[in-house]
């Protein structure tokens, strides 16, 4: 093993442990890898850099502006439409519809913005229907993953691989190649959710969820005791706030500053700041409870809080979200959001170490927020939350919905006939999409993920750089040393079988550029052709169903359905074990040594 091999090894293991520890963004650790690669002489400028050129990160730009097109026409709605209806015949139905529908759109739009447009619906029919989140928001998400893997467009780990094949010299990915594969995957996870995963699914409602007011979960929110609170002095165990009203006081921050574990004699004093937690509707009771003020970003008082205008709405942290690591306070969300308020957050761990305002935003939190159906808008126009309540359908804009639909039609046509490269075909359509008026210039840059893009650049740096020192042939060699004797269906199967495993812990498409070059150098080790390596490596890397990590969109419904990291193990395990074997045994069948 040579310095450089070292060297560039010992950088990628730090960036694997950044990776899983996520103490920096993933975009933070991508791009820190490329300077250091650029820093150690192991790249030169042009080579660090070319992450930002790849026709891979170019394409996956496009495919967001493309993707915020549709998503902007209203057309998509007409799936919650047809989900409703499903509903309303039998849960088996409903989740057999959504997997579908999910999966579908996700073979050709981004798999995020996918569980974006359905969380919303599926939740409200979640309420109508008497059905936990928790039933149906798994399989949504578990649906678009397995619908990305149908098509190129899918996700981004797709495109990624392509890139790296034709940068090894080897031909891109066709649009539809994976589809057969894609489609055995997609029918299998369908199968598996229906017969065996909907029993392992939680059925798990919190006290808000039964009857009628049928609610998300609680929320952590503040009061304050005044003067003429009518139990002061009483303990906690007599007080009708917390016997008559589903209010769970979790801490009592005195007036000298002092932390008071809550007891059953533990008695209410003026001027305690009470932290509890309860739900939506009880809040909107809570409003007009005599002696207490409620806090949010600012004091409620009546001309906050009184208006019939005002309602309240529920809106989750998206994975990619600008306001993650910040407070609401910092933010000062009243005025970004266009005097939307933060009324509580959901409750989750270590939450109690600080006031609400100064409570740092997390991937998956839910906000609680208040304000007008005008003011909420500028919450709906946002990439960084997610509403999840119910709110006012888009027009539907005919022209657009035809100009959209002509503009995929013909990106699609382009590059199915090779008439320009997808990146080529891609490019055109976006630009086609603002230039004709479907979405401005101002919504096509907010689309993009930049952190995304920034992520792929800078990964790409470590294929490369791999490539460079020869560390991918030397860990391919390894491996065909251990394993090759076997023959290539098993050094398959292990690749694949590496490839979900790390996909769980840390990014999907860092791992994709990690393994595709290694995948290369074990086929040209072998002396068989490299496609079905890569198309292990491509499958395995979005397949992630083992952990709320491991993708997005499992992050994006976690909080949601109430879930934790033991149901995504019960359910996505064996989910992932079937599909580790589907592979081993019919990918090179498709796609033949």
């Amino acid at each position: 093993m040579t310095f450089e091999i070292a060297l560039t090894l010992s950088i990628i293991s730090l960036a694997i442990i950044l990776f899983f520890t996520e103490k920096l963004s993933i975009d933070t650790v991508s791009i820190g890898v490329m300077v250091l690669f650029l820093l150690t002489g192991i790249l030169d400028v042009k080579e660090g850099l070319a992450g930002f050129s790849n026709s891979a990160t170019l394409t996956v730009a496009a495919m967001f502006v493309l993707s915020a097109a549709i998503f902007s026409t209203g057309i998509l709605e007409s799936f919650s439409y047809r989900l409703s209806k499903q509903a309303e015949k039998s849960e088996f139905r409903l989740m057999l519809s959504l997997m579908v529908s999910s999966g579908v759109l996700s073979a050709f739009i981004s798999d995020t913005a996918v569980v974006a447009l359905l969380m919303p619906a599926v939740i409200q029919l979640a309420k109508k229907n008497q059905i936990a989140p928790s039933k149906l928001l798994m399989p949504l998400s578990f649906g678009a993953l397995m619908g990305g893997v149908c098509t190129l467009l899918g996700t981004s780990t797709n495109i990624l691989v392509s890139g790296i094949a034709e940068r090894a010299g080897l031909p891109g990915f066709g649009i539809f190649e994976m589809s057969l594969m894609g489609l055995v995957f997609l029918g299998a996870g369908i199968v598996y959710m229906l017969f065996v995963g909907r029993f392992l699914l939680p059925n798990r409602k919190s006290k808000a969820l039964f009857g009628e007011n049928m609610e998300l979960g609680n929320y952590l929110s503040e009061m304050i005791i005044e003067d003429d609170f009518s139990q002061l002095e009483e303990p906690v165990s007599k007080q009708k706030l917390f016997n008559k009203l589903p209010v769970n006081p979790l801490q009592i921050i005195r007036e000298d500053g002092r932390k008071v574990r809550v007891y059953q004699n533990t008695p209410i004093q003026i001027g305690d700041l009470i932290r509890f937690s309860t739900d939506k509707e009880t809040l909107e009771k809570l409003k007009t409870y005599q002696g207490i003020q409620l806090k949010a970003e600012l004091a409620w008082n009546e001309e906050l809080v009184i208006g019939e205008e005002e309602r309240l709405y529920e809106a989750v942290v998206t994975p990619s979200s600008f306001l993650i690591k910040k407070s609401i306070k910092e933010l000062n969300f009243k005025e970004l959001f266009n005097q939307v308020l933060v009324i509580g957050i959901r409750h989750r761990k270590g939450m109690l170490d600080t006031l609400l305002t100064k409570t740092r935003l997390a991937s998956g939190d839910i906000l609680l927020l208040r304000g007008t159906e005008e003011s909420i808008q500028s919450v709906n126009e946002t990439e960084g939350l997610l509403l999840i309540s119910e709110t006012k359908s888009k027009t539907l804009n005919k022209t657009k919905i035809i100009l959209t639909l002509i503009i995929m039609l013909a990106v699609l046509a382009l590059a199915i006939l090779d008439v320009f490269p997808i990146v080529v075909s891609a490019l055109t359509g976006a630009v086609a999409m603002v230039i004709l008026g479907v979405i401005t210039t101002e919504q096509a840059y907010k689309a993009i993920d930049w952190k995304v893009i920034f992520m792929l650049a800078g990964i790409l740096s470590m294929g490369a750089a791999l490539e460079k020192t020869g560390g991918s042939a030397l860990l391919g060699e390894s491996i065909v040393n251990l394993l090759g004797s076997y023959g290539p269906r098993i050094v398959l199967g292990a690749i694949f079988g590496l490839t979900f495993l790390l996909t769980n812990v840390m990014s999907n498409n860092a791992t994709a550029a990690l393994l595709a070059p290694i995948a290369i150098s074990i086929a040209s080790s072998l002396g068989v052709d490299s496609r079905p390596m890569l198309m292990a490596v491509t499958f395995a890397a979005s397949l992630s169903f083992m952990t709320p990590m491991g993708y997005q969109t499992n992050t994006m419904i976690y909080s949601p359905g109430n879930y934790q990291f033991r149901d995504f193990l019960k359910v996505g395990t064996p989910l992932n074990l079937l599909f580790w074997i589907i592979g081993t045994l019919v990918i090179p069948i498709i796609f033949p040594f």
